[in-house]
């Protein structure tokens, strides 16, 4: 992982995306998506991706604050009602429907947002096979 002081936060982003890709754990990443969000506090990928990266590491409470900040600045982002529904099942918050429902509409709108989305189960089922809050999202979105 590259020094971060020297880095501007997209460079941090990007690099640290890299980073994931290749399979670096969420608790290394977890620091630096902070640092770029505490930088960039607009950027709602960021926000997005720390929400991620919090799911992964079994902190749902830390993923819903997140998810809750990306939302904010853009409240169309399928990703981040997964990741926000995701992280109130696994704390037995109530109000899931709704951003299921709006995950859906989202993804069904725009064959991009499927694609995204589809390949970010792929890659959460990767990373953490038994993950039942995410498999019944999953069916949620995908099955009538």
């Amino acid at each position: 992982m590259t020094e971060t002081t020297t880095l501007s936060p997209a460079e941090l982003f990007d690099n640290a995306i890299k980073d994931y890709q290749a399979g670096e754990s969420p608790a290394k990443l977890i620091p630096i998506f902070i640092d770029v969000c505490n930088r960039s506090p607009k950027l709602d990928s960021a926000w997005t991706c720390l929400s991620w990266l919090y799911l992964l590491d079994n902190k749902p409470q830390l993923a819903i604050k997140a998810a809750q900040r990306s939302m904010k600045i853009d409240p169309f982002d399928a990703q981040t009602r997964i990741n926000l529904a995701a992280g109130m099942l696994e704390t037995k918050t109530s109000g899931v429907r709704e951003h299921i429902e709006m995950a859906k509409s989202l993804v069904e709108a725009a064959p991009e947002v499927h694609e995204q989305v589809v390949a970010n189960f792929k890659d959460g089922f990767a990373r953490k096979p038994d993950w039942a809050s995410l498999k019944r999202i999953e069916k949620l979105i995908f099955e009538d």
